[in-house]
């Protein structure tokens, strides 16, 4: 009989412990995104306003953006009156040497690509921005960027800045 009441009495605090360790977290989600009350969210175009067009980038950045959100979080992504809202445009892309060789040929070409983004929290507006946010990628200068070279370049510069938007509009990191 003691030692049943010992169990419960452990059972019951374990209870009551993981109840208020969880009431006190508010809502979150395991990437660290703090989403508070908003239910939706909306990615709105962003133009390529860029001195150099690539395209279709602007299309890739608009829904990588868009599925990294939808992937670490709960928000549902809606076309218009969304709670949580990013737009913005590409503004630069451009591709500049990094490295010279002895004979001042370029031996290293860098990419870069900046993204203007405007966030809108239409539930918190004090969490409301309007940021830059630019990364690169090197390559050989012996390389043409473009096909595959192109895409992986792509790829690992939105990668980034997506992650660093998500972590300036949802966390705070």
């Amino acid at each position: 009989m003691k030692l049943r009441l010992s169990f419960q009495l452990k059972a019951l605090f374990a209870l009551i412990f993981m109840a208020a360790t969880l009431q006190g977290c508010g809502i979150y989600s395991f990437t660290g995104a703090d989403i508070g009350n908003a239910k939706t969210f909306q990615v709105n175009f962003f133009q390529n306003n860029a001195d150099l067009v690539e395209p279709g980038i602007d299309r890739t950045f608009t829904f990588q953006l868009q599925d990294l959100i939808q992937n670490q979080t709960s928000l549902s992504l809606v076309n218009s009156s969304g709670d949580l809202i990013y737009e913005g445009e590409i503004t630069q892309y451009y591709i500049s040497p990094m490295t010279a060789t002895s004979d001042n040929r370029a031996a290293q070409n860098r990419l870069t690509i900046a993204v203007n983004v405007r966030f809108y929290n239409n539930l918190d507006p004090e969490k409301d921005f309007e940021k830059q946010f630019s990364f690169y990628y090197d390559y050989p200068a012996g390389q043409q960027l473009t096909g595959p070279q192109l895409e992986t370049a792509i790829d690992e510069i939105y990668t980034r800045i997506t992650q660093d938007i998500f972590n300036a509009s949802l966390t705070d990191w």
